[in-house]
């Protein structure tokens, strides 16, 4: 079953899908708090550290439409790359870090078809930490021209929950929204063998545009 995201104009920014646990509850604590606040000074204590996290959630879960960048494979995450290290089966694991600043909504780095969507369980200590190998985790696997291609979505200590958007099977294009990891994370993309990457050690990325394979 194909998956297509719906074409919007760039710049427009809209809630990343599977934020609704979390952000339905502070906007509406913020909403009641801020009605009751006119009416007693009482609530305006509540008032402001209810709006504030409201604010801060929407800003978490914000979702920009992007101008899909051009190469082989491009970035699936907003963050620093963190690690680039080569694999004994000849790929090359590029590692990015999201902190809870980046845009948590992860695309699709080549297109093709979903081979797998593993969840793998797991701990959760942070993403930056070389014990994060062993975290909760989503396996992607994707059919590409390029042949087999993987990316791991990594829970950090507070990103406990990992949202796959689209299931085996689907064909996705480039650049496309594939899932949402709630806070700070960590993912990485296994550079098929032959494949040199492009970006270094510190660089930021984008997810979508960032091109991680160099010609």
């Amino acid at each position: 079953m194909p998956y297509r995201s719906t074409p919007q104009p760039s710049g427009r920014v809209r809630l990343a899908r599977g934020a609704s646990p979390w952000l339905l509850p502070t906007v509406a604590a913020a909403t009641v708090s801020l009605v009751k606040a006119r009416r007693s000074g009482a609530w305006a204590a509540v008032a402001v550290p209810t709006t504030a996290l409201a604010a801060g959630m929407l800003w978490f879960f914000r979702d920009p439409e992007r101008e899909i960048g051009q190469g082989r494979v491009l970035s699936p995450a907003d963050g620093v790359v963190q690690s680039i290290m080569p694999w004994q089966d000849g790929r090359t694991r590029v590692a990015i870090f999201m902190s809870p600043l980046n845009v948590h909504v992860n695309r699709a780095p080549v297109a093709g078809t979903v081979a797998s969507v593993e969840h793998v369980p797991g701990g959760y200590v942070p993403a930056f930490d070389k014990e994060s190998e062993n975290n909760e985790r989503v396996v992607w696997r994707f059919d590409s021209e390029l042949g087999d291609l993987e990316m791991i979505q990594i829970a950090g200590a507070v990103a406990r929950r990992i949202v796959p958007y689209v299931p085996r099977g689907c064909k996705v294009e480039q650049g496309d929204r594939i899932g949402l990891i709630r806070f700070g994370s960590r993912v990485d993309v296994y550079l098929p063998e032959g494949v040199e990457p492009a970006v270094e050690v510190g660089q930021h990325t984008t997810a979508g545009v960032t091109r991680l394979d160099r010609d």
